[in-house]
C-alpha cells in the first residue's frame, strides 16, 4: 500500500492510499496469478483512533481479470493483508477492537465505551458482531473437567431455567443443560466422570447430583453465593427492625425517641406509591367495599389489592426498596408539566 496523502477533515483523520501497479495477484478460486486491470475503485475503511481522532482510509484498489480459461471467476478485487478484507468497511484491528468491546460489555455499555475510543458503532452493531461469531466447538464424550463449576441461569426469571457448566482451570463454558434438574447434571456428570473438585451454589438438586454422580468429589460452595445471600438476609433484618435500631440509635445521642415509619427508607416514589396504596386499600375495606370493588377503582388486580390488605406495611416496604428506583422520576412531574403546555398550544393552534 501506497501512502499519498494524510489530512484532517473535521474531526476525522483521512488517509488518501493506493495498491501498487504492476504487481501480480492470486486469484482466490484457482490460486493462479493475474496481471490484467479491468479496472480501479475506492473503498473508505474505518480504523482505530489516533489521538483521539477517528481515522478513514481511503484506500484506491484494483480489480483484476483471471485468465486461467477453468476459473469460474472473471474479475477479482484485490486484498491488502491486514488491512482489508471482502465487503469489509472496518480493518481488521478496529474490528477485533469493537468485538471485544462486545464481549466484554455487550450493546449499550460497548457502545458508549466505543464512543470515548472515538469509534462510532451501535449497540446493534455489536450484538451482531456477536451474534456471527461461530459455536464454540462441542464437548467431547471423553472430556472431563478436575474443577467443575456449575450454576442455574433465567431465560425467564421465576419461569424457565437452564444450567451452565464451566471448566474453571480453563475458565470457559463447557456444556449447558436444559433444565437445573439433578436427574439432568447426573446424566452428564456419568458421561463425563472424573471431576474431582465441584463448585456450586446452595441448590439442593446440584448437591444430591455430586454425591450421587461423583461421591468422591470434593464439593466447593460458591463464596459469591454465600455473600449475596447473607446481605440479603442482613438487609432484610435490618429494615424489619429499622424502628428500634433507629431507638437505640437515637438514644445514644440523648435525643428524644421519634420514630417516623419512612425515615430509614429512601424518599422514592415506588416507597411512596407502597404507602398511598396501602392506606387507601385499608381505608376502602373499612369503609366496606369488596375486593373486587377495590381492584376495579384502583386499576389493580385482585391479587395486589388481597396483598396489601393482609401484608403489614413494614413487609411491604422491605419488598418496595428491593425495587429499582428510576432516576428520571425526579423529572417527571416537570415533564408531565410541559407535556400539558406543549399539548394546549398545538391544541389551540390546531383550533
Amino acid at each position: 500500500m501506497l501512502v499519498e496523502r494524510v489530512f484532517v477533515e473535521g474531526d476525522t483523520v483521512h488517509v488518501t492510499a493506493r495498491t501498487p501497479d504492476g504487481r501480480a495477484v492470486d486469484c482466490p478460486d484457482c490460486g493462479v496469478a493475474a496481471h490484467r486491470v479491468h479496472g480501479r475503485y475506492q473503498r473508505h475503511l474505518a480504523d482505530t483512533a489516533i489521538a483521539g481522532r477517528p481515522v478513514v482510509i481511503d484506500l484506491l484498489v484494483r480489480r483484476l481479470i483471471c485468465d486461467h480459461p477453468t476459473c469460474p471467476r472473471r474479475t477479482f478485487v484485490e486484498q491488502v493483508e491486514g488491512l482489508t478484507i471482502r465487503y469489509g468497511r472496518r480493518t481488521p484491528p478496529l474490528h477485533h477492537l469493537l468485538l471485544a468491546l462486545a464481549l466484554a460489555l455487550a450493546g449499550r455499555a460497548g457502545a458508549r465505551m466505543a464512543a470515548v475510543l472515538a469509534v462510532a458503532v451501535s449497540r446493534v452493531t455489536l450484538i451482531s458482531m456477536l451474534m456471527a461469531l461461530p459455536d464454540p466447538a462441542a464437548t467431547s464424550s471423553a472430556f472431563s473437567p478436575r474443577v467443575l463449576g456449575v450454576d442455574d441461569f433465567a431465560f425467564r426469571k421465576g419461569k424457565t431455567y437452564d444450567t451452565i457448566l464451566v471448566d474453571v482451570d480453563a475458565s470457559m463454558v463447557i456444556d449447558l443443560l436444559p433444565d437445573r434438574s439433578s436427574d439432568t447434571l447426573i446424566a452428564w456428570l456419568a458421561e463425563h466422570p472424573g471431576a474431582e473438585f465441584i463448585c456450586r451454589d446452595r441448590d439442593s438438586s446440584y448437591s444430591r447430583a455430586a454425591i450421587t454422580a461423583c461421591p468422591d468429589a470434593v464439593q466447593i460452595a460458591d463464596r459469591w453465593h454465600l455473600l449475596q445471600s447473607l446481605s440479603r438476609a442482613v438487609e432484610q433484618v435490618c429494615h424489619q427492625h429499622r424502628g428500634c435500631l433507629k431507638k437505640h440509635a437515637e438514644r445514644g445521642r440523648d435525643q428524644p425517641v421519634q420514630m417516623p415509619l419512612l425515615d430509614a427508607l429512601p424518599p422514592t416514589l415506588i416507597v411512596q406509591r407502597v404507602l398511598d396504596r396501602h392506606v387507601e386499600i385499608n381505608r376502602m375495606v373499612a369503609v366496606g367495599y369488596p375486593i373486587s370493588e377495590i381492584a376495579r377503582r384502583l386499576g389493580l388486580d385482585r391479587k395486589t389489592v388481597r396483598h396489601y390488605h393482609d401484608s403489614d406495611l413494614d413487609t411491604l416496604l422491605v419488598s418496595a426498596r428491593d425495587r429499582r428506583s428510576v432516576f428520571l422520576d425526579r423529572l417527571r412531574g416537570r415533564a408531565d408539566r410541559r407535556g400539558r403546555e406543549r399539548r394546549q398550544q398545538y391544541g389551540h393552534r390546531s383550533r
